[in-house]
């Protein structure tokens, strides 16, 4: 059985054997997208339910995963800044996306924001609430000038939004 027969007709989109126009992303070779929570949202589900609703990310992280089966998700969390900035290192060479959530890192780290400009995979930033319509500080993100998009306000939807920024 030899290799399908694929003409390419950009760095996106190809056609099959049978001429139909496929997407690069979504057919048939995995993409590889890192989450990335920041301090905090290890608690998901039982911290605030009236900002954050009750679901935990590990049951929303499930239905990613079944609605979107040809991404690998790598799911990562840490309530520390370094830790953090050293998974941003290490995912952004390689990885095809990265969503992250910083927390309240976003409001306050210089330093991940300067990581997230260093590396070559594009981020995406999420909020689960609006930070536009809470506290004034949370208006304010050091990380946002680097990042590909900002994405706030739809609950945990934010992260679905994020995942299909990527494949457009």
């Amino acid at each position: 059985m030899g290799m399908p027969n694929f003409k390419f007709v950009s760095n996106y989109f190809y056609l099959d054997e049978s001429w139909k126009l496929l997407n690069l992303f979504t057919n048939p070779e995995s993409m590889k997208i890192c989450i990335i929570n920041g301090p905090n949202l290890n608690l998901l589900g039982k911290r605030e339910p009236g900002v954050y609703g009750s679901e935990s990310f590990e049951s929303y992280l499930k239905v990613l995963k079944k609605k979107y089966p040809n991404i690998d998700f790598v799911y990562f969390q840490s309530n520390i800044e370094g830790e953090i900035i050293d998974k941003l290192h290490e995912t952004g060479f390689s990885y095809d996306g990265i969503i992250m959530n910083a927390g309240g890192y976003t409001h306050t780290s210089v330093a991940l924001g300067d990581a997230v400009k260093a590396i070559k995979t594009p981020v995406v930033e999420v909020h689960i609430s609006n930070v536009h319509a809470r506290e004034e500080f949370r208006s304010i993100s050091m990380i946002s000038a680097g990042m590909k998009g900002v994405i706030t306000g739809f609950g945990m939807d934010s992260y679905r939004l994020g995942v299909e920024s990527f494949l457009k």
